[in-house]
């Protein structure tokens, strides 16, 4: 696929610094063709194949990072209190990585080895999708990582880095050519209406597209390693002389971001009108392994899962100039399994999930937390869980082995 681009490079404070890649791009449209059981295409023989014999490549990197996290494949022994989920066949069993909802009924869900589902009833049932331009032997070896959906646009996002778009609802679908000097991988892309989009990158950049991906504007003047080198002296332990990239990059419902180093030993924040990042201390001396955002408003604070299963929660309104935050570690008996993932259902509602499917739930604001069975009796690590405010706070849990649990309350 031929495409032309420019990047313009500026020097800010004797650093690199980076501005939009122009991207001349011609695209290939493709549609999305449907798996059912009584299906006889290769592509279907073969996800059945893999999933019978083996488990993926990107679910065994999941399940070696949450052992290294303390994180076992059996379930605490802890008396439940709760179990407001329940399970949702599925018609793959890949480790699942995000899901979007386009309005109340119609949604789609991504995985590893390409797994790519979609529903029309609000996630009772999901039929798998392929997509047509892409050979079956392709397309198991990527890992659909993100998708977002809005007012019938989407993206679809994978590795090896793949950017796909649709503009009708996912009828028909296009591939969008990135520049080879985007500083970074793509680590996510947020539908922001029609022809309109923001991704971010490994380095820290933020980009804008209101062409749908023709072209795209940095928010930032220059990358994460650039600042934090040119601000050895800030204080901030283990920013000195940064090399590598950031993880667990999250946006809060405003814009503002929030990047975790991928040692664990320092954290950035970023909000519309910066030039650049500001790093933060984690304040502990245990690995940071995720954060987020309270509410999904970082003016309401952040919370931080450590090594361990600590899960600490700062307060309201917090300093985003200071260089260490105020956290409280909120009480919930984790017995030293690792928290993944934390999200609010509302002011008093929180969730946590973590490794051998275990659930705790909040009814103060994430001060003490109590444990959900919901998932108790199931194999695997849940990953993400995500509330869409939008669509009455309809919830959704995600781990391996392709198990996806909905809120039921």
């Amino acid at each position: 696929m031929k495409f032309r681009s420019c990047v313009w490079a500026l020097s800010v404070g004797g650093t690199l610094g980076f501005v939009p890649s122009l991207v001349q791009r011609s695209t290939t449209t493709t549609s999305l063709q449907s798996m059912t059981k009584g299906g006889s295409s290769d592509g279907e023989d073969r996800r059945a194949f893999l999933t019978k014999t083996g488990v993926s490549g990107a679910s065994a990197a999941l399940a070696g990072i949450t052992t290294a996290a303390g994180l076992t494949s059996q379930p605490q022994p802890a008396e439940a209190a709760y179990q407001m989920w329940e399970p949702v066949p599925l018609p793959f069993e890949d480790t699942l990585y995000d899901i979007s909802f386009e309005n109340p009924d119609h949604g789609y869900l991504v995985g590893a080895r390409g797994a790519f589902a979609e529903t029309t009833d609000g996630g009772k049932t999901w039929l798998a999708r392929s997509f047509t331009n892409l050979d079956p032997e392709e397309e198991v070896t990527y890992r659909f990582q993100i998708c977002s959906f809005k007012d019938g646009e989407g993206w679809v996002l994978g590795k090896p880095t793949l950017m796909l778009h649709t503009k009708d609802n996912g009828k028909s679908w296009e591939r969008i050519p990135l520049s080879p000097k985007l500083p970074g991988e793509p680590t996510s892309i947020l539908s922001l209406g029609p022809g309109k989009a923001e991704m971010t990158t490994s380095s820290g950049a933020v980009y804008v597209t209101e062409n749908a991906g023709r072209n795209w504007k940095a928010q930032v003047k220059e990358t994460i390693d650039a600042t934090l080198n040119r601000i050895s002296s800030s204080g901030v332990s283990g920013a000195s002389y940064f090399t590598g990239s950031i993880v667990n990059q999250v946006r809060d419902d405003l814009g503002a971001y929030l990047a975790v180093s991928s040692r664990g030993n320092f954290f950035l924040t970023w909000e519309p009108g910066l030039d650049f990042w500001i790093p933060h201390n984690r304040g502990t001396p245990r690995r940071i392994q995720n954060m987020g955002f309270v509410e999904g408003d970082i003016k309401k604070g952040l919370w931080m899962t450590l090594n361990g299963g600590k899960l600490l929660v700062s307060k309201d309104s917090p300093d985003l100039t200071a260089d260490t935050f105020e956290f409280k570690e909120a009480d919930v008996k984790t017995g030293g399994y690792g928290i993944t993932d934390v999200a609010w259902r509302n002011k008093d509602e929180v969730w946590a999930v973590g490794g051998s499917n275990t659930m705790y739930v909040s009814f103060d604001g994430g001060n003490k937390f109590s444990f959900d069975k919901s998932a108790n009796n199931i194999p695997g690590n849940l990953y993400n869980v995500k509330f869409f405010k939008e669509f009455n706070n309809a919830g959704w849990a995600l781990g391996s082995n392709g198990l996806l649990l909905k809120y039921v309350g």
